[in-house]
């Protein structure tokens, strides 16, 4: 990976990239992966659930990250903002699912982790509901789980829009749909760091690059993505992509900006999360 290719003075490859395997993000890092972005640093890649991830951002671990925005205020000490390679949007909230109850009071909730955007959300959403009895599941195990009885609800994220109806499910509500109604603003799920002392808007012209070859040649990285969507369907798949990546993953923007400062100043407000220890630009 790599070979022939100059690599950009003040950022000596090859860096560790820590991704998802989701179809959003390989489909968006397949360029930068795969060396077919030009003066781009070489990466090495690394696959992880979002909640490893988060984990793996709070330990410095990795140069470049996808982490949930909900995670900021812990990582921007060590990690800075790039403007490319997110997922925001806008009809692409998570999830709360049942196989049947109308309400989550004494509810026993399966989430995706505690410091994802999807959580985030939901105990500002659920702030009167009384809901005190979470625990973190990976993803794919959620639905199952409600599905089988363990658990009474759960907090679905990615492809779960799409596959829920299959497993018996319902959903109580849409937090992307609340969080829209309540801001006007896109809802902000996923962000790109890099580690302090790199240069932040040279990897973010890079990944907005590899952002942008993938639109202009989505088949290029068809097999990549298939390869990592964990038995996803390829309609699934493509629904995922388009849900996903979008022009928010070219450039977050002022809109972008304003969606994210929002969610974490409420957060703030509610003593969710910390109060960020710097401006995000």
């Amino acid at each position: 990976m790599g070979a022939g290719r100059a690599t950009t003075s003040n950022l000596p490859g090859p860096l560790s990239l820590a991704i998802s395997p989701c179809p959003n993000d390989t489909f968006a890092f397949h360029a930068l992966a795969h060396g077919l972005v030009p003066g781009a640093p070489e990466v090495s890649v690394t696959f992880a659930d979002i909640d490893v991830l988060n984990t793996r951002a709070a330990d410095g671990r990795d140069d470049l990250v996808k982490v949930s925005y909900a995670a900021l205020p812990w990582l921007l000490t060590g990690y800075q903002l790039l403007t490319a390679g997110g997922a925001l949007g806008r009809g692409c909230g998570p999830l709360v699912l049942t196989a049947g109850r109308s309400d989550l009071r004494g509810a026993r909730v399966a989430i995706p982790g505690t410091r994802t955007t999807a959580y985030l959300l939901f105990r500002l959403w659920a702030a009167d509901e009384g809901v005190t009895n979470v625990d973190v599941l990976p993803f794919e195990k959620i639905m199952p789980a409600v599905r089988d009885g363990a658990y009474d609800a759960g907090l679905v994220i990615h492809e779960s829009r799409f596959t829920y109806p299959s497993y018996g499910l319902t959903a109580l509500v849409d937090l992307g749909d609340w969080w829209e109604g309540q801001t006007s603003l896109p809802i902000p799920l996923g962000a790109i760091l890099a580690r302090r002392g790199l240069d932040g808007p040279v990897l973010s012209a890079a990944v907005r690059a590899s952002v942008a070859a993938a639109f202009a040649d989505p088949a290029a990285s068809a097999d990549y993505v298939l390869a990592h969507a964990q038995e996803m369907t390829p309609d699934v798949v493509d629904a995922h992509i388009q849900l996903y990546v979008n022009e928010f993953s070219l450039d977050l923007g002022d809109e972008g900006f304003a969606a994210v400062e929002a969610l974490l100043s409420r957060a703030a407000d509610a003593d969710l999360v910390p109060v960020l220890p710097r401006p995000l630009r």
